[in-house]
């Protein structure tokens, strides 16, 4: 990939930055840097009339192709942008999911109706989604899922349950993954359904967690109904689906992710240099070492993203690297912050989870990024099955 920018490219940058720096420095200074890693409960109305700002400027949807609504933005254009909200400490997308997950699928997989129906309210920041995949019995194996659904009239009838579905409190849209053909191979028989959460039969219970806060939740679907117009895909073609919608996960945004680390790890830095551990050999030993595992990554990346073959095996890494590297940087958070990691805010506010410091709240969330998602685990027989052709790992049901 060339990463040479085009003088077109870089006033394109210098545009990015202003209107974030003006909107940031503006009425939405209050979201600066807030909905992070452990922090995504924080301001949501606040957040949300960001995404709706976002969309009424056109800063959404802009690698989009412009006939479905979107900018049409190149790949070196969709790096800056990522690049620039993560430096100017954008807050943490209420509309990722949405933006970065549901409308890139609807796009490939979808019906020009479906398009017209779901994509204006993702693009305009009105509507939220949330992620229906895991359940209590299919996490890392998602194709163990036992949520179905059951033809019923004119549509479907949903019933199970998913966990671990994140902001599904303020969610409008939910995509749900749930078994049409209980007869048919563990892989297939599987539908693809988007389902409006604000109807009877669904029931939300949050995951309290170690940092007291549940952006985390427990989703039921008792007799939920989803129609024909619902289904992205075809029936029975939903794994398909699924694995398309993972891909797009792992897009040009993954960059503006990794600068994200980089503000993270420049805080911790900071913190080291303020009580004069930097100086440590040991200390410094471990921040040159995320340095340039920092900078591996966003090669590795960039490598990815410029790549013609459909699963380049550099991308397998991918989750399992990133997850490991954020988890090693929030135990240097809390070994920088000496005695004080065991102490809280003294300006604590009256939400759950105010108490801890970005530290601590750093610490606790990473030990879930190599859980969530695909367990490292997971990941590894991903790369030695997939990537390095080795033996699948035995397994007694098949």
């Amino acid at each position: 990939m060339d990463l040479h920018f085009s003088a077109d490219d870089e006033a394109f940058r210098a545009e990015a930055r202003e209107w974030l720096t003006d909107a940031l420095d503006g009425e939405f200074a209050v979201v600066r840097g807030r909905g992070g890693p452990g922090d995504e409960h924080s301001l949501f109305e606040e957040r949300w009339a960001w995404e709706r700002h976002l969309g009424t400027h056109g800063w959404t949807g802009v690698g989009w192709p412009a006939e479905h609504g979107g900018r049409g933005l190149g790949l070196h254009r969709q790096v800056i942008w990522y690049e620039e909200y993560a430096r100017a400490q954008g807050p943490g997308r209420l509309g990722h999911i949405g933006e970065g997950l549901v409308a890139p699928t609807v796009i490939h997989f979808g019906t020009d109706e479906q398009r017209a129906r779901f994509l204006p309210g993702i693009k305009a920041g009105t509507e939220l989604w949330c992620q229906g995949y895991s359940e209590p019995d299919a996490g890392s194996d998602l194709a163990n899922l036992s949520t179905r659904a059951e033809r019923d009239g004119d549509g479907w009838t949903l019933h199970g349950q998913k966990v671990w579905t994140s902001l599904a409190q303020w969610s409008h849209w939910c995509f749900v993954l749930a078994r049409t053909d209980r007869d048919a191979p563990k892989h297939r028989g599987i539908t693809f359904f988007m389902v409006p959460m604000d109807q009877p039969g669904i029931e939300i219970r949050p995951i309290r967690q170690v940092t007291g806060t549940a952006e985390f939740n427990e989703v039921f679907f008792e007799g939920a109904r989803a129609t024909d117009a619902d289904v992205i895909g075809g029936v029975n073609e939903g794994w398909k689906v699924a694995m398309g919608l993972l891909a797009f996960e792992r897009g040009a945004s993954t960059l503006g992710q990794q600068l994200a680390f980089r503000n993270e790890l420049d805080a911790v830095v900071a913190g080291l240099r303020a009580n004069g551990r930097l100086t440590e050999p040991a200390i410094r030993q471990r921040v040159v070492r995320l340095h340039a595992e920092l900078e591996i990554m966003r090669w590795n990346t960039l490598r990815v993203l410029s790549t013609t073959a459909d699963t380049p095996r550099e991308a397998l890494i991918t989750k399992l690297y990133w997850a490991s590297w954020h988890r090693t940087l929030g135990e240097l958070a809390v070994d920088a912050a000496g005695a004080h990691a065991l102490t809280g805010r003294d300006d604590a506010g009256p939400e759950p989870g105010d108490e801890l410091t970005d530290a601590q709240r750093l610490f606790l969330f990473t030990r879930s990024d190599t859980i969530y998602g695909g367990s490292n685990q997971i990941q590894r027989n991903i790369i030695g099955e997939r990537g390095l052709g080795l033996p699948r790992e035995p397994n007694p049901t098949r």
